[in-house]
């Protein structure tokens, strides 16, 4: 079957004839997307993905989609046979999972059939949906849980990084509201194979863009000398905070705050709207620095014309105002 009940982040058979009907009107995928309640990146997503020579065929892509998609193993304790009947007679005899998984190995040395592993077995009893044991032994663990529990609280999850990070949350209200300038955003654009990269560091209030030069690699300490070389070009004034993700590439934002004074704010993780100026000027960025390109071919200066030309642009949200424009006054009246 192609059709059957599906979560609704995946596309249905009618969104794609929509898809089809939609862009043979030559509508934007910014168009096609709020037409169908729908992201524009899942637009360009499903049309890259299903367009076979300049044509997209919404049934052909339906049936290209049911084909790739995966399909769930049954779990080995699903079904009756020898290896569940073991399984559950160790539980009754309050045999952990873990002793179980072992005692398999040495009774039955030879036979493939009888293995299982200790996850499997904790799947097998909190996971109802997968069919597993009876619900009979689950009073053969020793905690009596219902319910699995995680081994660390939120709390006690290890730190992203050795220095402790300041989130997001902890940001001044300021910054938030974009009242006061000298609040950047950063990120990194990075090219083919992960092995060149750009800064990008966007101020909250103005927009203006500036751009750091990568060639050679991405390294925390790369990184650190980079943003530095950038933030102490400003005025003091100018120097508010950095807010940035969670990469690996800001492992040493203790002491580029340190050489700087500027103080680094993380984002929760997966939520990139939290740098949504930062988010939106990479995409903009993208049309001089396409996506699985070699980014150590543009030199430094070519870095200053791209981020010139993005700060000569009139805004939108600046009331048509260029950024180079907002940050000339800002520098010139403090």
């Amino acid at each position: 079957m192609v059709e059957a009940d599906l979560h609704p982040r995946f596309l249905t058979v009618v969104e794609r004839e929509a898809i089809a009907d939609l862009r043979g009107q030559n509508l934007s995928l910014r168009a096609i997307g709020r037409a169908l309640g729908r992201p524009a990146s899942t637009i360009k997503r499903e049309i890259e993905a299903r367009t076979v020579e300049g044509v997209y065929r919404p049934h052909a892509a339906q049936r290209a989609w049911a084909t790739s998609r995966s399909r769930p193993k049954a779990s080995k304790l699903a079904q009756d046979g020898p290896l569940r009947e073991y399984v559950a007679a160790r539980l009754q005899e309050r045999w952990s999972p873990e002793q179980i998984c072992h005692a398999l190995v040495e009774e039955f040395p030879t036979d493939e059939s009888m293995r299982v592993s200790t996850e499997t077995i904790y799947q097998a009893i909190y996971v109802q949906a997968r069919g597993g044991l009876r619900r009979e032994v689950e009073h053969a663990l020793r905690t009596g849980r219902i319910r699995r529990r995680p081994h660390r609280q939120p709390d006690q999850r290890t730190p992203r990084f050795v220095e402790e990070m300041m989130m997001i949350s902890e940001r001044p209200a300021e910054a938030n509201d974009r009242a006061v300038p000298g609040h950047w955003e950063g990120d990194l654009i990075v090219g083919t194979r992960s092995q060149s990269a750009i800064v990008t560091l966007v101020e909250r209030s103005t927009r203006y863009v500036m751009l750091g030069h990568l060639p050679g690699g991405h390294t925390a300490e790369e990184v650190r000398d980079v943003l530095v070389s950038l933030i102490t070009t400003l005025p003091t004034h100018l120097r508010g905070s950095l807010t940035w993700d969670q990469g690996c590439e800001m492992a040493a934002h203790k002491q580029f705050t340190i050489a700087t004074g500027v103080p680094v704010y993380f984002c929760d993780p997966h939520s990139p709207w939290q740098r949504g100026s930062n988010e939106n000027t990479n995409g903009l960025l993208r049309q001089y620095f396409p996506k699985g390109t070699d980014l150590t071919v543009h030199s430094p200066q070519d870095l200053e014309h791209v981020a010139q030309q993005l700060n000569a642009r009139p805004r939108k949200t600046l009331g048509w105002k260029k950024p180079a424009e907002r940050l000339r006054d800002l520098l010139t009246t403090t």
